[in-house]
């Protein structure tokens, strides 16, 4: 009778291995695309963006892999407790890593936009914020991938931290506009991209999250602080 209890396990947790390195390598492939698209806003380069609308399309196909192994565990093993945080977290995870390649996309169409016209100088301002954008995103990935609670619990405040840059990105924007309102097509453009990197750190804010909960049970979604936990 061991024998057959023995596989089940066996085959779980090859399906849970796959599982995670499929998540993992659907974040290497964002972390790439984010990269690429803000360089090519930053350095005009149409080609740098197309890359990143073409390479989009293997996080769409990566995420609803991810689901469907996803989906196939639970049905199959029926895992609990921990074991099924495991597969939901990881399936959640996917969810928003998809959704920051979309905002990736996003700011490498912008780019292009902006590429048809003349350069505003104002392009410079949006480079901080991505800058943080991105460290709060591989500090999610890695919160994930090292089960790091206290890292995950870090980022929600670095996150208000990025609401708060981009916010007073696009107040100057608006100013600049009203001020320059011939160029307000661009200056439209740079908002849009503000709030693209705002929105990295509020998926990446989830991604930590989701990770917490998998590793100890606790729901810190709507809890303000490492000092309130």
């Amino acid at each position: 009778m061991p024998e057959p209890t023995k596989h089940i396990s066996s085959s779980y947790d090859a399906a849970l291995y796959g599982l995670r390195n499929d998540v993992l390598m659907m974040s290497s492939l964002t972390d790439r695309i984010l990269q690429t698209a803000f360089e090519g806003f930053l350095t005009r380069n149409g080609e740098l963006c197309d890359l990143v609308i073409a390479e989009d399309e293997e996080i769409d196909t990566l995420e609803k892999q991810v689901d469907e192994e996803g989906v196939a565990l639970l049905i199959r093993f029926h895992p609990v407790a921990s074991d099924m945080r495991e597969v939901i977290s990881a399936m959640k995870v996917s969810t928003n890593l998809e959704r920051v390649g979309d905002r990736s996309v996003t700011i490498a169409r912008r780019a292009k936009r902006l590429n048809d016209r003349s350069l505003v100088s104002e392009v410079a301002l949006l480079e901080p914020a991505y800058r943080l954008a991105l460290a709060i995103f591989r500090d999610s990935i890695r919160a994930f991938a090292e089960r790091d609670c206290a890292l995950a619990q870090t980022l929600k405040p670095r996150d208000k931290e990025l609401d708060v840059l981009t916010t007073n990105i696009g107040e100057r924007l608006v100013v600049r506009a009203s001020a320059d309102p011939e160029n307000l097509p661009s200056y439209l453009d740079l908002i849009f991209v503000g709030r693209a990197l705002e929105r990295v750190g509020d998926h990446a804010t989830n991604i930590a999250e989701d990770s917490f909960w998998r590793d100890q049970a606790t729901d810190i979604r709507h809890i303000q602080g490492r000092s309130e936990l």
